[in-house]
This record gives structure tokens, sequence and C-alpha cells, in this order.
């Protein structure tokens, strides 16, 4: 069996995705990874074979800060090399929009690797959810208005699902959390199912730690790890984190991700790092502050860390609102919220009855996600088997999709443009 593993390149997407396909590849499967240049040498680090986007015309189109934007360019690349590849399963991010309508097109079966929890609405249940918080209509709306937006463009006929998210889910849409993250006695949508995390990263630099520990050492204070994920324009968490780890009872190692520009106060005991890596880093700590974002709160859970949790934007409200509703987090005060950072922290280091939690919910996350990611994306093959295509499905030849390029091409043009402005 080929699979194309065509997930965003981003660590939180690409390491999962990474972890399911060395499962694959154990297994004996041909499994190739498409994405943006810095993607290879990553793939190589897991073993995995992989291709740079931009030989493919996929420029921009593997970035998850850019999903709606770069869709057109994943489409292109995507289906360029499934072809080439002879691919028999695609793999791919939750608003990988790009790689959806090329498996359509290709007639392809596409796994969705998902985030910790599910983040549009539930077939049943969820009754008494902040719906204010959570937005689960809202998020699925905008999510299919671009889907839409790109299918009309790739020239794909309207479809016309029993349930509005069908299309987003593909063959399967698999959850990296467990159920204790869902709403209690919600139900999730046919085809998407908890498999818990899907773990791998880099193999840590024993010398870049060694330098950390000396640092942590010469301070000498209990250690917060602060993962800090986009703020989607919202307010920064650093004048936050500056009072509460200036002259407080902890010191942080902050992994800066993709939140900008560090911006630590003289005489903080912050130490800013930039790691492909997390786990020695948790290990570490007392506790875990997050925006709340999937691969930082499954590392904390995985490791029995509880959670402090400050939410920005995308998906990072919903689950902040599922670890605090599972007790597995405290919120931390910042933004709109102000208050005594480091006495939050200091109560959650003390709070037995939260670090008994979660270890408990940590230690009922599925173990072997991996593993159960691989099952799955074997089942959407086999399960195909010689079926003819859906009513409305594409040709699988894929013949006549060349003339869509250039519209495309104008599109992102159009769409860059208005995003600059």
């Amino acid at each position: 069996m080929n699979v194309l593993l065509c997930p965003f390149s981003d660590p939180g997407y690409l390491y999962p995705a990474l972890a399911v396909g060395r499962e694959l590849r154990r297994r004996g499967h041909r499994v190739l990874v498409l994405g943006r240049s810095g993607a290879v040498p990553t793939a190589g680090l897991a073993g995995l074979a992989a291709l740079d986007a931009a030989g493919y015309e996929g420029t921009g189109g593997f970035s998850v800060g850019r999903w709606a934007l770069g869709g057109a360019a994943q489409y292109r690349a995507v289906r360029h090399v499934a072809r080439e590849f002879r691919a028999d399963v695609l793999v791919t991010s939750v608003l990988g929009h790009g790689a959806l309508l090329a498996a359509e097109a290709l007639d392809l079966p596409v796994v969705v690797l998902g985030f910790a929890a599910h983040l549009w609405p539930y077939a049943a249940g969820g009754e008494g959810e902040p719906r204010h918080v959570v937005a689960r209509e809202w998020r699925l709306r905008e999510t299919l208005r671009h889907y839409r937006g790109l299918r009309e463009l790739a020239g794909l006929p309207p479809r016309r699902d029993r349930r509005a998210e069908r299309p987003l889910i593909g063959s399967g849409l698999l959850l990296r959390g467990g159920p204790a993250l869902e709403y209690p006695g919600a139900v999730l949508p046919e085809g998407v199912r908890h498999v818990g995390p899907c773990q791998w990263e880099p193999a840590v630099d024993p010398g870049e730690v060694d330098r950390i520990d000396r640092r942590l050492s010469r301070v000498g204070k209990p250690v917060v790890y602060v993962h800090l994920g986009r703020q989607f324009g919202g307010q920064s968490l650093w004048p936050a984190l500056n009072e509460a780890f200036t002259g407080g009872p902890f010191q942080a190692v902050v992994e800066r991700a993709r939140s900008g520009e560090p911006s630590p106060a003289a005489g903080a005991d912050i130490l800013v790092v930039r790691e492909p890596w997390m786990g020695p880093l948790v290990e570490r700590a007392a506790l875990v502050l997050t925006n709340a974002t999937t691969s930082p709160v499954l590392a904390a859970l995985r490791h029995g860390k509880p959670l402090a949790v400050a939410p920005a934007g995308s998906e990072q409200p919903l689950l902040a609102e599922a670890c605090v509703r599972a007790g597995v987090a405290v919120r931390f005060p910042c933004g709109d919220q102000p208050g005594p950072g480091a006495a939050v922290l200091a109560a959650a280091r003390d709070d037995g009855a939260l670090h008994e939690r979660a270890r408990r919910v940590g230690g009922g996350l599925p173990r072997d996600g991996a593993r159960s990611a691989a099952d799955r994306v074997v089942a959407a093959v086999t399960a195909r088997g010689p079926a003819a295509p859906e009513p409305g499905r594409a040709e699988s030849s894929g013949a006549g999709r060349d003339v869509h390029d250039e519209r495309f091409r104008t599109a992102e043009r159009e769409e860059t443009v208005e995003a600059r402005t």
C-alpha cells in the first residue's frame, strides 16, 4: 500500500502524521511525506522519505497559518504527487482542504488527523456546554465556507451531504485526545473517533538539555514549562508572564513556538527556547502553562502534569474549556482578566486533587495512538474495495483538472492581496 502523508508542516501537525507514517512503514507499507522544505529533513529524522511541495507548485500550501489562503497550492501539489506516487490513501490534517479535494478528484480515501477534542457540533448531547466559548456551530460554518470556496475553484460539483461536516471528515477524522476532553454525554458524529496521542518528536540534543539544566539549577526555583501558541491578533501573554515570573516562586522555560518575538523583562526568571522537542522540558516542570493548543495539552497529560490555560483563538478556547471542565487545568489570568498569575500557579502546584486528576486523565488516554491511527488508514483502503465512485465524485483520472490551475493562481493572488490589506 502506498501512503501519502500531506499534513501541514508545522510541528503540531507534522509530528503526529510522522508517528502514523512510521507505524505504517513498520508494517511494510510505502510512505511518502509531502510538505514545505523544512519538513523534508524532519521526515528524514523519522526515517521517512519526503518531497518539497515547492517543486510541485505547492509553495504556501502546507503552513497552517495560511490554511485559508494556501488551499489551491496544497491541492495542486497533493494531486500531482499522489498521481506520481500512485497513492492508495492520503493522510492530512484538519483544515487541509486542498488534500481533501485532491483525494476526491483522484477518487482516493483520505484520513484526517484532528486535534485533541472535536471542534464541530456533536451528533447528540452537549446540552449545557457554553456555546459562546466553544463556538462549534460558528466554527463549522466558517470552515465550510472556505472549503466550498476552494471546491468551486477546483471545478468540482457541489456536494449534497446529509451532514454538513461530512466532506471535512474524509474517510475518518481521528482525534488525538480521549473522551475525558469531550463534553459529558456528548456523542461524536459518525466517522469521528478518538485514537489518542500520536507521539513522535526529534531526538533530544543532550548538550542542549544540559545547557538548560545548568541554567535551571542556577536559578533554583520550581519550573513552569510555558508553550505559547498563536495570538490571532489578541493581546500578548508576555506582560502576564513577566509579572508572574519576576521575583516570584517559579522560573519559566518558555517555548516561543509560533507566537512571534519574545519579550522577557530584565530580571524575570524566564528562559526562552526554540526547540523541536518538549518532552524533557515537560518532565522537568511542576506544571504546564499554555494557550491550550493540542500538543502541549497532550504532552502535559501524558506526563501527568496539571495545566494552566490562557486561550487566544482558533481551537484554544474550546480545548481550554475542556481541560478546566475535566479538572486538569486552572485558568491563568491575562489580557482582559488580569490577576496574580504567580499566586494562581502556586495554588495549582499545591493542589493535590488537580495533580491526581491530571494523572488519571493522562493515564486514561489511549496509549497506542499511532497504531490505532494506522489501523484506520489501512481500513480506509480495504473498505473501498472495487466500489464505483460515489455519485457526483470527480473521475479518478483527474482528466480536465489542469484547466483550473490558472483560476487557482489568480484566486491565490487576489486572496493574498486582500489578506495584506
